[in-house]
């Protein structure tokens, strides 16, 4: 990670992808490997499900409400170069620059997976990361390099807040135990939290009840943006080391 080891930092746990409100259902995990569905196009986009070779899967988790012809809002973004364009806008961008994020904290993109040829059940799960080396406001427009890109926040302002995260950023290429979130045999939003993670260590998850014996989370139902400003401590930057290792690793 670029940002110093004794500078405060935040980890950011951002809901991406199909769920059953977004696309009608889970993202697959085809031969191991998660592939994230991004969720339909609400605004411009110049990109299809077909194009990024997901025509099928956006078929079968949509039960046939999309396909291959369908635009899609590709976001997040990865490039060939190992660097992930990420846009966020409105209330949830409002809510990471209440919280702080920027330069040198870490977005961990999760999002609903089920394994639909071994009889998975759905589940939450990490799927990719990004460190952010910089935040693009778009007010005064984007880019030239990020329009040629045609990320959908290059091509229309979403709102007048609208800003692209860029950084160092990959996808998993297994769908290993360790970027689970979902308890074993779930249900979606009982989660196992990293023992570091306490009450109040989480935005949008203040309630008591949410913070269960045996190092369960209840997890919030909706909502993209979940911030954990752990400062200066060692223990969740030992453990967001280790999920860095296992979305790399091949």
């Amino acid at each position: 990670m670029s940002r110093a080891a004794g500078a405060a930092m935040r980890i950011i746990l951002s809901r991406k992808g199909f769920d059953s409100g977004s696309g009608g259902g889970p993202s697959p995990i085809v031969a191991g490997r998660p592939v994230t569905l991004p969720i339909p196009a609400g605004a411009a986009s110049r990109t299809t499900y077909g194009d990024l070779g997901l025509g099928e899967h956006a078929a079968r988790s949509s039960r046939g409400k999309l396909d291959a012809d369908d635009p899609c809002h590709h976001d997040p973004m990865f490039t060939d170069a190992g660097e992930c364009l990420f846009g966020q806008c409105g209330a949830a961008q409002t809510h990471l620059e209440r919280q702080g994020v920027g330069l040198g904290d870490v977005f961990l993109f999760f999002g609903l997976f089920r394994d639909w040829d071994h009889g998975g059940k759905p589940h939450h799960r990490i799927f990719a990361y990004l460190e952010v080396e910089e935040v693009i406001p778009l007010a005064d427009g984007p880019p030239q390099k990020l329009a040629d890109l045609a990320h959908p926040h290059a091509l229309a302002m979403h709102h007048k807040n609208d800003v692209i995260y860029r950084g160092p950023g990959v996808q998993a290429s297994r769908a290993c135990d360790a970027l689970q979130l979902t308890v074993p045999g779930g249900p979606v939003t009982l989660w196992d939290r990293p023992e570091w993670l306490k009450r109040g260590g989480l935005s949008y998850h203040d309630r008591p009840d949410r913070w269960l014996r045996g190092g369960k989370l209840r997890s919030v139902a909706r909502g993209q943006e979940f911030v954990a400003d752990i400062g200066r401590r060692s223990a969740p930057r030992e453990w967001l080391a280790r999920i860095l290792d296992e979305i790399r690793r091949k």
